[in-house]
């Protein structure tokens, strides 16, 4: 059960950042955050959270956020994982 723990404290570390990366993709496509979100599905006020650090990005939105960014979820994953992000 410790190596389980250890596993998913590491995972969430490595994605503690993400808010941040969708911020900059939302604002390089010149969008507001209320146009990405509303055009996409999502609650402006949850992405608004998820941007900011203050909730953790579920999968379902993460599959509308990809979308968004007209991208399938793994392709969105492993573009965020090669980003310096990661390593803040």
């Amino acid at each position: 059960m410790k190596y389980f723990v250890y596993f998913v404290s590491i995972v969430i570390m490595q994605y503690r950042n993400i808010g941040q990366f969708i911020r900059l993709k939302r604002i390089a496509l010149g969008m507001s955050l209320n146009n990405f979100a509303i055009s996409n599905d999502i609650e402006p006020a949850v992405l608004s959270r998820v941007e900011r650090g203050m909730q953790d990005v579920k999968f379902g939105v993460l599959v509308k956020i990809a979308q968004g960014f007209k991208m399938l979820v793994s392709e969105f994953v492993i573009e965020y994982e090669k980003s310096n992000f990661t390593q803040n």
